[in-house]
């Protein structure tokens, strides 16, 4: 048996100082830090006070398109979108989403993101996409755990062979069902497209994660008809909204009177993309809006919130390091969210409550579970948000994937 003890650590939700035991790379104990660490022979680690908290996790990202470095000139979805797509044409490869993927994973890992979820456009005949990624997941399981939607990128009904598309990349072995209703011709095709979305998941057994309502019109409300498809089919806590900005817009009495209560009832989950979000919303009005799902109020409603980085280097944003934290930072400002339970939460909506929008565990450290943490120079979520630096040693199964610095050296 491999053991380790971290000893003397902070944990986000807790008081006081901690000592923490993994066996075999899943946690033993989570005890309050003795007086006295014991004298049994296991390899201890001082950890100061450190803060000691759940991984990173990215619960929306495009693997396919990252690194891609494409200029934008507008700053806008829809140009990002046609420049997407003339890359697939003429540029796209295997071999090219693989390099650029992989090279994206080390930066990732090395920044404390240890599961990404990954949509994947399907839109392309060849699946080139699909192929790479799928490699990709499986290199990397042992280090970033990957989930793949089978994304749409161009509309559901855009084409004749985009729902047999969505079906072979399934076949292939993608986790997520992926839609993105308001961008298909019309909304009725949106509708039409969620119907039929739930229908492949239901019938495999899969979740589902939408692009929804990515858009500065308050009339776009296909997020209604999820969240009614959502609670008739008893899928709660399996299905994804992503971006809703068009939230932002909406009259305050339709928002909190219908759409919110309706949201929480089904039981979805919202990831927000406050770096994208900005950048790419609010270029139609005057003054210009925050362009970002009102936090504050899906929080308030009792909905689960994760904050996720969607875009770095690629068609729609050219910048981006890998750094949840400067997301969760960006959730904050644009939230008005400064408070210190608020700034917790956030740091919250980047680790644990980033998990549970995926399907992930939203305890993980607690005994039984795989060993993964972060540990960051500063004592709590606030500081660490205040100083944004990244996570100064990463645990994985139990094996510092970057080990901790002095003081922390083995006793």
């Amino acid at each position: 048996m491999s053991s380790l003890r971290l000893h003397h650590v902070s944990l986000p939700d807790h008081s006081g100082a901690y000592d923490l035991t993994v066996v075999d790379g899943h946690w033993q104990s989570v005890e309050p830090t003795p007086r006295v660490v014991p004298d049994d022979g296991v390899r201890t680690f001082d950890l100061g006070g450190r803060l000691l908290s759940a991984p990173f996790v990215d619960a929306h990202f495009h693997l396919d398109s990252v690194l891609t470095r494409l200029p934008n000139q507008t700053g806008t979805l829809r140009e990002g979108i046609e420049n997407w797509g003339k890359y697939k044409r003429e540029h796209l490869s295997a071999e090219d989403v693989y390099r650029r993927a992989t090279t994206y994973c080390e930066r990732a890992l090395a920044h404390g993101i240890q599961a990404i979820r990954s949509h994947v456009d399907v839109s392309d005949p060849r699946l080139l996409g699909v192929e790479a990624l799928l490699q990709v997941r499986e290199e990397w399981r042992d280090r970033i755990q990957i989930q793949l939607v089978a994304f749409p990128q161009d509309g559901f009904y855009a084409t004749d062979k985009a729902e047999a598309l969505l079906l072979r990349a399934l076949d292939r072995g993608l986790d997520v069902v992926g839609g993105i209703p308001h961008h298909e011709r019309t909304a009725e095709l949106g509708r039409r497209s969620v119907v039929r979305l739930f229908d492949i998941a239901e019938e495999r057994g899969l979740p589902l994660d939408f692009h929804c309502d990515e858009s500065d019109d308050p009339h776009s409300r296909h997020v209604e008809t999820v969240a009614e498809e959502t609670r008739r089919r008893q899928l709660a806590g399996r299905v994804v909204v992503s971006h809703v900005t068009s939230s932002a817009m909406m009259d305050p009495y339709y928002l909190h009177r219908k759409l919110l209560p309706l949201v929480a009832a089904a039981g979805l989950h919202l990831v927000v993309n406050p770096r994208i979000n900005v950048h790419l919303g609010g270029h139609f009005h005057h003054p210009a809006p925050r362009a970002m799902a009102p936090i504050k109020d899906f929080l308030a409603a009792g909905i689960n919130v994760a904050c996720a980085q969607d875009c770095n280097e690629d068609p729609w944003y050219p910048l981006g390091d890998a750094d949840l934290l400067d997301v969760a930072r960006m959730g904050a400002h644009l939230g008005h969210m400064m408070g210190r339970e608020e700034l917790a939460t956030l740091f919250a909506s980047v680790t644990t409550r980033a998990a549970r929008a995926i399907g992930l565990d939203p305890e993980p450290l607690r005994p039984g579970q795989p060993a993964d943490a972060l540990l960051f120079a500063a004592p709590d979520p606030l500081e660490a948000l205040r100083t944004a630096e990244h996570p100064v040693a990463v645990l994985r199964h139990g094996e510092w994937v970057i080990p901790p610095p002095p003081p922390a050296s083995p006793s």
